[in-house]
Parts: C-alpha cells; sequence; structure tokens
C-alpha cells in the first residue's frame, strides 16, 4: 500500500481517461459479441494463448513455434472470421448518437409519417384477412441501397391499394420484398439475406427468415404477413414480435418511427381517420 501512495502523484488524469475508455471498449465489444459463434471462437484463442504460455515455460520447442508463427496471422484470420460481428458492430457505431453527428439528411415530417403508418396498416389488413403472405422493409438511418438494387425500382408514392395489388398473388411482384424509404416505395420484389439463426421457431418459413435476416444487418423495421396463418408480426434489431392486431402494430410502428415529441400528434391524426373512414 505504502508503495502504492507513493506512486500516486505520477499518475495523470489522462491515464486514467485512457484506462476508462479502454475498460468501456472492452465492455462493448464482449455485450457486441455475447452469445454469437465469435465468442466461442475467442475462447478457443484463449485456449490456445494459455497452451503457448506453457510451451515457452516448459520448454516445448517444437509447439511453441507452431503456435508463434499461427499468432503472427493472427490479426488478418480474426478479421477475416469475424467480418460479420466487426460489420455489425460498426453499423451500430454509425447508428449511435455519435454517428449521427455525420448525418446531413432531414428526419421525415410526422405527417408524412402518419400517412406511412396508416397506409401499412390498412393494406395489411386487407392482406391478413386475405392471409396474403406480405413482407415490407421499412429503411432507416442504415441505408439498404444494395437491397433495392436487387428489385423491381417503383419509386411511387405509398398507398394501400398499391400495397396490396403488388403482394396479390400470381402478380409479377408479389414474391420478395416491397423496400420504402421516407414516404415512397422504392422497389418491389427485393431479395432478403435470411437469418442464421438456429432459435427460430420451426413454422416460421423464409418471410420470417428473411425479415429477421435484414434486422440484423440494419436498423430497419419489417412488417411481415404469414400466408398460412395471416397473423403479423415485426421484426426490428435481430428480434420477432408476432401475433399483433393491426392497432397494435400501428403503435408500434408509431413508436419506432416518430420522434417522441410528435407522437401523441401521430396517434390522434391515426385515430381521427380512422373515424373519419
Amino acid at each position: 500500500m505504502a508503495f502504492i501512495y507513493r506512486n500516486l502523484h505520477f499518475i495523470r488524469i489522462q491515464d486514467i481517461l485512457d484506462i476508462v475508455i479502454v475498460a468501456y471498449l472492452i465492455y462493448k465489444i464482449i455485450g457486441l459479441l455475447k452469445e454469437t459463434r465469435a465468442m466461442q471462437l475467442i475462447k478457443g484463442i484463449a485456449v490456445l494463448f494459455v497452451i503457448f504460455q506453457l510451451s515457452t515455460i516448459l520448454q516445448l520447442s517444437v509447439l511453441n513455434f507452431f503456435l508463434m508463427n499461427a499468432f503472427q496471422f493472427g490479426v488478418i484470420a480474426m478479421l477475416v472470421v469475424f467480418q460479420p460481428e466487426l460489420r455489425n458492430a460498426l453499423e451500430k457505431v454509425g447508428r449511435s448518437k455519435l454517428g449521427q453527428i455525420f448525418k446531413i439528411d432531414n428526419p421525415d415530417a410526422p405527417e408524412s409519417i402518419t400517412n406511412l403508418v396508416e397506409a401499412i396498416a390498412k393494406s395489411v389488413s386487407v392482406l391478413s384477412k386475405n392471409r396474403i403472405g406480405a413482407l415490407v422493409v421499412i429503411e432507416r438511418k442504415t441505408k439498404i441501397g444494395d437491397i433495392i438494387k436487387t428489385g423491381i425500382k417503383i419509386d411511387s408514392n405509398i398507398s394501400a391499394e398499391l400495397l396490396v395489388n403488388i403482394f396479390m398473388p400470381n402478380t409479377p411482384l408479389h414474391d420478395g420484398a416491397v423496400v420504402i424509404r421516407g414516404s415512397r416505395i422504392q422497389a418491389a420484389a427485393c431479395f432478403l439475406p435470411l437469418t442464421q439463426s438456429q432459435e427460430l421457431a420451426i413454422e416460421l418459413g423464409t418471410r420470417h427468415r428473411a425479415a429477421l435476416g435484414i434486422s440484423e444487418v440494419s436498423d430497419a423495421v419489417v412488417v411481415v404477413v404469414s400466408e398460412e396463418t395471416g397473423k403479423i408480426s415485426i421484426a426490428l434489431e435481430g428480434s420477432l414480435t408476432r401475433n399483433l392486431t393491426v392497432e397494435s402494430l400501428s403503435r408500434a410502428l408509431l413508436k419506432i418511427l416518430m420522434p417522441n415529441s410528435e407522437r401523441k400528434n401521430g396517434r390522434k391524426i391515426l385515430q381521427w381517420k380512422g373515424k373519419e373512414s
């Protein structure tokens, strides 16, 4: 203890800040990798590192030689193996408040968000009652132009009638996802990445896997209507919320898309329009 007290005056504020930042970064990295395949790989690397230290102590020259050379290429190997996790982490940083410093586009007006929610709710009501499968992706902060390019460009104002018509069976655009950017339908018949999660219920099909897949690699909110049951679901940030009603869907979309200060007004507009119709 006396040694510590004698050397306290050598510790600068910058040193404390440095330690806190590094500790926070390690904590966040562990949080991002928790319960992923990458965490199992990290455990394997830790075991190899322990074996490497033991081989050094016990002077096991051959084993030490192989492990030393393996670790020299370890950084490149980790970049390749952890590519999905690194991409996901960087996208989360970009979507954080710090990343939004560089955001230059204006947020959508509350009225346009309300119209968007109303159009989706009306179309989903029709599709659900008739058990017509649908997959609607609403782009948010993370741009998904690469997904839009896989489909047929539409670039049209959103309407419930257009959405219902797109997903009608045996029509050219019904198979695939509709992508909405702002208040416009950008494309239809888009291909989405499928989730690799093994925890998805066995009765859920390709639409739900695609919805989860795009929500894992972006902050998009995805609305799914099951063709078999007509049930409504929402996928967001790698999680799936099932068995929604049209009303609970509208509330969920308003909560996700509408700024807190405008959310109450958005609910009032939807209620007034519902009574009017």
